[in-house]
């Protein structure tokens, strides 16, 4: 669980670098905002890279705080919100938010955004 803790408070700082240092090289990243409509994924370092770019080409604000954790062996659940603000069009989100992470050989491996945390415990596994 420190490992997705660690990568994600990466994250407002604006540091790629870090966190692609817990990110698997083969790394699929399915975003529940940016490209997740499309049914995108992001793979690998250059394809997270490209997430990351992509995010702040269509929200000139982006933050994400998370209220919860929970530890499922090879995977962890990160819960909490995202409010952002698009660059172009100045619409506000403030929306739940929840992430299903997949570990191996202590790298994340895999990462699947969802916009409840119903859909994220679902795909766990999980009793909402």
């Amino acid at each position: 669980m420190e490992l997705v803790r660690r990568a994600l408070e990466a994250f407002p700082r604006g540091d790629v670098e870090e966190m692609l240092l817990h990110l698997d090289p083969e790394v699929e990243w399915h975003s529940a905002i940016v490209g997740g409509a499309e049914g995108n994924v992001y793979r690998g370092h250059e394809g997270f890279r490209k997430w990351y770019a992509d995010s702040f080409e269509s929200f000139e604000e982006l933050r994400n705080t998370w209220s919860e954790f929970r530890d499922l062996g090879d995977r962890v659940i990160a819960i909490g919100r995202v409010k952002a603000r698009g660059r172009e069009s100045g619409v506000e989100l403030d929306s739940p938010i929840a992430f299903v992470f997949t570990l191996r050989r202590g790298k994340l491996v895999k990462a699947e955004g969802f916009l409840n945390r119903a859909q994220a415990l679902e795909a766990a596994g999980l009793d909402t």
